[in-house]
């Protein structure tokens, strides 16, 4: 009767553990478009003519987006304001599959490559500087302004790092991607010259498959982290080693099997 017992507590413990070891290694994402620890890099795609950006987490998925590596817009009337407004949204049908869940203590960063031809306003003009605005969702939850970079025909780099603040710890899936928007006012060039000679201005902006190789992407520092508020709301979170929630989809089933080993061997007991 003690063999039987042993053999039966034996044989729950390896279902139990094959199913603590099995079940995460399957829940894990292979879909090179979604946001992973493994894969935190949003990159950045779009036409030429900048009437559409999308972005998603491959970076060799450039698909549909231009063959020169970058958007732009010219605006070649004399003193032609240099006027631009446009938004990268994650690319349509590659919403998250899974909540985003980002470390508290860290940054997002972003990398970004602009070529910005303008000339200075005047006080009667209005302008606004490169201005950049960070959605969760539809909700802003970082924005910047660059005054630093434009005004010659110069490529220049942007980097932006913004610390993850309490509503920015968990992104919930199909709801909350992080969406960029972009924004630019400035005069162009204005002269007797222009007659001749190309002025007003021009505004590109770099995607991540650009022949130069810029560096083109959104870091997010992305965590395992479960649940410890109900539903999926965003703000609480807690790192593995707390509470269990969806992070370990193994595990409950695992502690369930591992009860029923001991009461079986507890019931084997009370009978003899």
């Amino acid at each position: 009767m003690m063999a039987g017992r042993r053999l039966q507590a034996l044989c729950l413990v390896l279902i139990m553990l094959s199913s603590s070891v099995a079940a995460p290694a399957s829940a894990q994402t292979t879909d090179p478009k979604q946001p992973s620890v493994d894969n935190p890099h949003m990159h950045f795609w779009g036409t030429s003519q900048m009437d559409q950006c999308w972005t998603h987490f491959d970076r060799n998925g450039s698909d549909g987006s231009s063959q020169d590596g970058y958007g732009e817009k010219e605006f070649t009337g004399n003193g032609e304001q240099v006027d631009i407004d446009f938004t990268c949204r994650i690319q349509s049908g590659e919403t998250f599959k899974e909540n985003m869940y980002l470390n508290p203590n860290s940054s997002i960063v972003l990398e970004l490559e602009f070529q910005i031809e303008h000339t200075d306003c005047t006080d009667t003009q209005e302008c606004q500087d490169l201005t950049l605005t960070l959605f969760k969702g539809t909700i802003p939850v970082a924005k910047e302004e660059f005054p630093q970079i434009g005004g010659s025909d110069a490529d220049e780099n942007l980097r932006w790092e913004i610390p993850v603040a309490e509503n920015m710890t968990s992104w919930n899936k199909s709801g909350e991607e992080p969406t960029l928007q972009v924004e630019f006012s400035k005069p162009g060039y204005s002269a007797f010259s222009c007659l001749i000679f190309l002025c007003g201005g021009w505004f590109r902006f770099y995607y991540s498959d650009n022949p130069d190789n810029y560096t083109v992407e959104a870091t997010f520092p992305i965590v395992n982290l479960t649940e410890t508020g109900p539903g999926d709301g965003g703000g609480g979170g807690g790192l593995l080693g707390g509470a269990v929630g969806d992070s370990l989809p193994g595990f409950g089933l695992a502690a369930g099997l591992g009860a029923l080993a001991m009461a079986a061997i507890a019931g084997s007991k009370r009978e003899e």
